[in-house]
This record gives C-alpha cells, structure tokens and sequence, in this order.
C-alpha cells in the first residue's frame, strides 16, 4: 500500500471528492483525519472503520484558525505527525459580476482561499520539523481559464495556484512538497442542481464523453502523495478528461 504508515489530514472529507479521497487514503494504508464542517464527518470515518482503515474525524470550519489549530494538535496527539495535508474544502456562491453580492464574494474567498491558508499554516511546523511532508491544494480548471457566473470560485482557486506555488518554493528546501490538482466538472452533489440538458453539454465538451468521478480525483490526490510522486513540486495537474484542449 503506497500510504502505509502516513497521516493524511482531509478537509471537506464528509462527501464528494473529500469523502472519496478519505477512503481512499485508508485503502492506501493511510491513518485518516476527517474534517468537515457537515455532520457526516461521523460517517465517513465509519466507513473507513468498516474496511478496515484509521480514521478519526472533526467539525470544524476552516475560516477559524482556532478551530483548525485545535483539531491538529488533536491529531498530532493521536497520531504523531501529519504526513499529507489535503487542502480540498470549498464552496460555490455563484452569480454574474454585475448580480454578485459583497457577501457571496467573500464567502467562497473565506472558504475556498483563507481556508486552504489557516489549514496549511497550522500544519507546517510539525511538517518542517520533520522535514518531510505533503501539501495538496485542490484548484479547478476553472481557477486557470475562469468561467461564466464564477468570479469569486475563479479567484479563489486561482490563489490556491499561487499558494502552492509560492509554497513549493519555500518549503521545498524542508523536504515539504506542494501541488494543486484541477478537476474538471465531476460528478458530486453540486451538480444535481444542474438542469439535464447543462449535463449533456459538459459531457460533450469533454473528448472522453463524460464527467470524472470522484474516485479519479482521489486517486491523482493518492498518487501525488505518495513517494512515487517525490520529485513532484509546484505541478498544477489538469484532471479533466481533456476539456480544455
């Protein structure tokens, strides 16, 4: 198993792309702290419980520092270390420019951008400690080419670029290596608010005729941070199914 031994730290883990990439840590050999600011953390650690896996969870909101700090020392207490941080928590807020409200913007820059700061500045001095570790931001497609009706997720996952850049430059001399990751549109809860017809036209957008999975996220998520992928640092991946050829 390519994680044995790890402790992978995963925000927005209660469902979608989180929850799949939990699980799919642990099948990996990881020990998994599941956080969330939804109730079903409870859940999702069950799961990994029932295959066998590690895991303990916490409801947290990673807008508050303090919350997030609490649930590492938590963790660091249980586990020891935290090998792996996956920075994938987030929210939409959507609107055109001229429609958008102050309120939504700031929201999804909370979350999406703040949010991926709190957590990895809480976990960064163990992981310097250590001289190892693992940082992955989870961008989008849209944080490289934009999108209709979505200033604020665009600019959020743009500066989570930015961050894993400028932080594979910082902390690369610490043995500390950070990559964003862009999925495409894939199939979780935010798109069961689309119309079919808005589905159909995304799939034909894409050169392989479908959305992604989640379980293809977790897998690019699971192989960057294993050691096969340890001289990888500062990469934004496209997991797009080819969308944006």
């Amino acid at each position: 198993m390519r994680l044995s031994n790890k402790v992978a730290l995963i925000t927005g883990a209660s469902k979608g792309i989180g929850k799949a990439t939990a699980l799919k840590f642990a099948r990996e050999g990881a020990k998994v702290v599941v956080c969330d600011l939804d109730d079903s953390v409870a859940e999702t650690v069950a799961q990994i419980r029932l295959q066998g896996g590690q895991a303990i969870g916490f409801k947290v909101d990673v807008t508050k520092a303090e919350s997030i700090e609490s649930m590492v020392r938590s963790a660091l207490t249980s586990y020891g270390h935290i090998d792996v941080l996956v920075n994938n928590a987030g929210i939409v807020a959507d609107a055109q420019l001229k429609k958008m409200t102050d309120e939504q913007f700031d929201k999804v820059i909370d979350v999406n951008l703040k949010g991926t700061y709190n957590c990895t500045k809480a976990v960064v001095d163990a992981m310097i400690e250590r001289k190892a570790g693992v940082v992955l931001n989870a961008s989008s497609i849209v944080g490289i080419y934009g999108n209709f009706g979505q200033t604020n997720y665009a600019a959020s996952k743009f500066g989570v670029i930015g961050m894993a850049k400028t932080w594979a430059r910082e902390l690369g001399r610490h043995g500390i290596r950070v990559n964003a990751v862009c999925p495409g549109f894939i199939e979780t809860s935010i798109l069961k608010s689309m119309p079919e017809k808005v589905i159909r036209e995304l799939e034909e957008r894409v050169p392989l005729g479908r959305l992604g999975k989640p379980e293809e996220i977790a897998s690019t998520f699971a192989f960057l941070a294993s050691d096969e992928a340890s001289y990888i640092n500062g990469a934004v991946i496209e997991v797009c199914g080819g969308m944006t050829l």
